[in-house]
């Protein structure tokens, strides 16, 4: 049987029951289609953000990472079934999750935005409240299972279409098969940034947790609720890389801005 010890922010170790003191594995949950949060590079291995991130964590904690790739929409189902410790993909912290995980303090927030054609009369749309009326009866792809599907659905009349991944939303989106669709600022990146996207663009203003309480408190940690230990474990990795500048440094390697969260006080 393992057990999760207490740990302190300055040395962090974490022990078996069958060997105390020697080091042990967190396995992480992660997507690994999600760029450039986490992703697979052409070798097939697991990169990004937050694969860095997790590094820098178990690092802190004194384990060993063991990354473990996941499909989004049974990405939590997997967790509460044992396949990995925790999870590390892009995943907000939101009253809903909390009704079957616990979360680690956050350590990135990062707004949504919407992203349609130039060409398309959406991007007259610039106040919240146009948006919602202009996208009435308009065909929005977004994720399926994510804070941005469960905004379409609570705070829109839009004619939603769901995908497995960002990917496959933005080949879509590319192609003209929807009209426009709704992702975190840092997942539309890659795509405005290649050649497929450099017809489309942004359009109304950049959607958070202040706004809507659905897209929650920023992106954390997801953990079993009876994983108490761990959870310190990883909220005093986390308040290390916040005030360390780990966590703005990561996330201007990879995204060009720093999202990093303070540590909570």
């Amino acid at each position: 049987m393992k057990v999760w010890m207490s740990l302190a922010a300055s040395a962090a170790v974490l022990v078996s029951a069958g060997a105390a003191g020697a080091q042990d594995t967190v396995r992480i949950g992660t997507e690994g289609a999600y760029p450039p949060w986490n992703f697979t590079d052409s070798d097939g291995n697991l990169v990004g953000f937050e694969i860095d991130l997790a590094t820098e964590m178990c690092e802190r904690m004194g384990v060993e990472c063991e990354f473990v790739a996941q499909d989004w929409d049974g990405i939590i189902p997997a967790l509460l079934n044992g396949r990995y410790d925790a999870i590390i993909a892009g995943m907000s912290i939101t009253d809903e999750r909390r009704e079957s995980i616990s979360f680690s303090h956050g350590y990135v927030t990062d707004p949504a935005f919407f992203v349609s054609s130039i060409d398309s009369e959406l991007q007259d749309l610039e106040s919240i409240d146009e948006v919602l009326a202009g996208i009435a009866g308009v065909e929005i792809g977004v994720q399926t299972a994510t804070i941005h599907q469960n905004f379409m659905d609570q705070h829109t009349e839009a004619d939603i279409r769901l995908y497995d991944t960002q990917e496959l939303l933005a080949i879509d989106l590319a192609a003209g098969r929807i009209d426009a669709a709704l992702a975190d600022r840092a997942a539309w990146e890659p795509f405005l940034a290649s050649d497929e996207g450099a017809d489309f663009d942004v359009f109304g203003p950049g959607l958070n947790g202040a706004m809507f309480a659905v897209f929650g408190e920023g992106v954390g940690v997801g953990l079993r609720q009876e994983d108490a230990d761990l959870q310190a474990a990883f909220n005093a990795a986390i308040c290390e890389l916040s005030e360390d500048g780990t966590t703005a440094a990561l996330s201007e390697q990879w995204f060009g801005y720093d999202m990093a969260l303070p540590c909570p006080d």
